[in-house]
């Protein structure tokens, strides 16, 4: 059963460098465009059951003020998002968003 992540009463992000690095050099997606994510709608979230052995992580699809559409894997710690990774929607994804 997916469950849907407590991102309601987040306050703020908790950014670890390494994944903000990681995030732009992989895929070329920076720190402004993950937040904007989570403050525009549609914004589809659920339970990233594959990736969630070790803390709960979720998925968020969504888009960019500029209208990029991003899979972004996140947890959340002391009420802060904590993004894991970003990257372009696959086209699968990108399917699901649009059909919401």
């Amino acid at each position: 059963m997916d469950v849907d992540p407590p991102i309601e009463d987040w306050d703020g992000f908790d950014w670890d460098e390494g994944n903000l690095l990681k995030n732009w050099e992989k895929h070329g997606v920076s720190a402004a465009e993950c937040e904007q994510v989570f403050f525009n709608r549609p914004l589809i979230t659920g339970e990233d059951h594959a990736h969630s052995d070790v803390e709960l992580r979720w998925y968020a699809l969504g888009v960019t003020d500029g209208g990029r559409q991003l899979f972004i894997v996140f947890t959340i710690r002391q009420n802060k998002i904590r993004v894991i990774s970003a990257r372009n929607m696959s086209r699968h994804e990108r399917r699901i968003f649009e059909s919401r």
